[in-house]
């Protein structure tokens, strides 16, 4: 069953030091307790991401001191400061049976919407984008979530495959899902040059 709450923590590090940053990432989590947690490595970039189911917000008091302790692990190595985010479940047309995707590839596409057209993009997204997505088995597990803290505020898909990132990614180049991204900037992504964004990362075994 999808987590309810989940956090997201990525952080890019120096292009010759990703290996690096994966190995004494693994070893924080090894070390920590958290159960549940997953990493995944940016193929489009040097970066990590790691995502984390969380049992309720009265775990943010340990996360608190978690984070203290990766950010001093993974200092040596980091490009930039950490983005974190607390992501809330709203619907799923391919829910997971775990709380996190266990695929080996994951997408986390970003759209930010405003307030007042969310009500219209919910419906909206129903029968064009979750349409797409329910006819597509390329795309094993896609679920929606909000962003509760964020940074960038807006609606985050997570999206699991475990084909050819070639082959999923055709699945949101077709024609027909062109024609959707153009009817969602017109009516329903706010501006910015993240308003919306798309980056696949693959998990590290």
């Amino acid at each position: 069953m999808s987590a309810s709450l989940i956090t997201a923590v990525e952080l890019s590090v120096k292009p010759d030091q990703v290996d690096a940053a994966v190995t004494a990432w693994k070893a924080h989590h090894a070390a920590s307790g958290f159960e549940g947690r997953a990493l995944f490595r940016n193929l489009e970039g040097a970066g990590l991401l790691e995502l984390a189911p969380v049992t309720g917000w009265e775990q943010f008091a340990d996360l608190r001191s978690d984070w203290a302790q990766l950010w001093d692990t993974l200092a040596p190595v980091a490009e930039g400061d950490f983005r974190r985010q607390v992501l809330g479940f709203v619907d799923a047309p391919k829910p997971a049976d775990t709380p996190l995707p266990q695929t080996p590839y994951i997408q986390m596409r970003h759209i930010e919407v405003p307030p007042r057209v969310h009500p219209a993009y919910r419906a909206w997204r129903e029968e064009t984008i979750y349409d797409v997505v329910r006819t597509a088995d390329e795309v094993e597990v896609f679920e929606a979530y909000h962003s509760v803290l964020s940074t960038e505020p807006g609606v985050m898909f997570v999206s699991g495959f475990s084909c050819d990132p070639a082959e999923y990614t055709a699945v949101f180049t077709s024609p027909r899902y062109q024609e959707i991204v153009r009817q969602a900037g017109d009516r329903f992504i706010a501006g910015g040059e993240r308003g919306l964004y798309t980056t696949i990362y693959a998990r590290v075994s």
